[in-house]
């Protein structure tokens, strides 16, 4: 399992004590200390498509009207705080941590 978040989110703090409470070690990607690869940046993209970017995050009110306008993978590549967390890889993609998600990777 890999998972893909911000040391700094509550919810990426809260879901990795969830995954570990349960027994998961995932290998955590730190998106702005480790940035994102350029294959993870397609995968990612390809699995959410312009939902992957969080236009509600103080760096997306910070962007100028030409940087709104560039595509995900440039959004992501530029600015991989963008994404919405946790992104978690494991048996296909999932994204945030609402109920869905902990049903699927916690069992609940």
């Amino acid at each position: 399992m890999r998972f893909f978040g911000l040391k700094s989110c509550d919810t990426c703090r809260k879901a990795l004590k969830s995954l570990r409470a349960a027994g998961i070690d995932p290998q955590v990607i730190d998106v702005r200390a480790d940035g994102l690869t350029a294959d993870d940046i397609t995968a990612i993209v390809n699995a959410f498509g312009d939902a992957i970017i969080n236009k509600a995050s103080t760096t997306w009110r910070g962007l100028s009207e030409d940087e709104k306008a560039m595509a995900a993978p440039d959004l992501l590549r530029a600015h991989p705080t963008l994404m919405k967390r946790p992104v978690i890889e494991h048996d296909g993609w999932t994204m945030g941590w609402k109920a869905d998600v902990q049903a699927t990777h916690l069992g609940t």
